[in-house]
């Protein structure tokens, strides 16, 4: 459980020293900032309950959404179930690494592309609910959504170590 959370933590053993307070790893410094973030930060045992409702909400929010896509005018409804059930999903994260962490790793090099068409997408799912009412397009807008998430999750890690 110690790897994962120095994982997520974005920390390196070699930049820096590390001491337990409570359960959340810190610096060694003692500036007022991170005084602040220490002060605000929540447990570790907290922060995986946080992922897992939050996630478990998204997926229940985006299956909801789903469902009433079928429904005669639910194209609206599935559009704004899913949308906010893909944000719950990907800010469920942001419990285990912090919000900053995350947004680091999400605009980093690596991910810049997958992070934008996801969002443009996200976008895209909405006004073809809204303002185009047409379900083909909201449905294509859920796909290529679906698109850079499977290409990092699935492409990433077994071309990342060859290319490394």
């Amino acid at each position: 459980m110690d790897k994962l959370r120095k994982a997520l933590s974005g920390r390196d053993n070699s930049e820096e020293q590390e001491e337990e307070r409570g359960n959340i790893i810190t610096q060694t410094e003692d500036t007022p900032l991170l005084r602040v973030i220490d002060s605000n930060s929540l447990s570790w045992s907290t922060r995986v309950k946080g992922f897992a409702i939050c996630f478990i909400l998204g997926f229940l929010f985006s299956l909801l959404g789903s469902a009433l896509f079928f429904l005669p005018k639910g194209t609206i409804l599935f559009a704004i179930f899913y949308t906010l059930g893909n944000v719950m999903a990907l800010s469920s994260t942001c419990f285990l690494m912090g919000p900053v962490n995350q947004c680091k790793k999400m605009f980093a090099k690596t991910r810049i592309i997958a992070t934008i068409i996801m969002f443009v997408a996200l976008i895209m799912t909405l006004i073809a609910a809204f303002v185009v009412h047409k379900k083909a397009l909201a449905l294509l807008m859920v796909m290529v959504e679906i698109l850079p998430i499977l290409s990092y999750d699935l492409v990433f890690p077994i071309v990342h170590p060859i290319c490394s």
